[in-house]
């Protein structure tokens, strides 16, 4: 795995260079692949899978574009307090929501 090919070549996509990319690119090399998730991306995700929806599904039932619930799950962006009321709320009674 030659890293700094790889790693141009994402670069070159994106249009920019990315920081931490061959850093993360050696890691994964190394077989240090660990992830972490947030509470909030715990909370979605147990939320998503009480109601037993796609993201598509779910992030229009929150009324939500679907490119932000992936951003929201995959730990890009924080959700607002709202959705993680209503993702409480889906935990606790999905027919709550489901039936709206």
């Amino acid at each position: 795995m030659n890293i700094e090919r790889i790693a141009q070549a994402i670069e070159d996509d994106a249009g920019e260079s990315i920081e931490g990319l061959r850093e993360s690119l050696t890691e994964m090399k190394a077989g240090n692949i660990a992830r972490q998730y947030t509470p909030e991306q715990l909370l979605l995700q147990k939320a998503r899978s009480s109601l037993h929806l796609s993201q598509a599904k779910f992030a229009k039932l929150i009324d939500t574009p679907v490119a932000t619930l992936r951003d929201w799950e995959q730990g890009r962006f924080k959700p607002a307090g709202s959705a993680l009321v209503l993702c409480k709320v889906a935990i606790k009674d999905p027919s709550v929501l489901l039936s709206v």
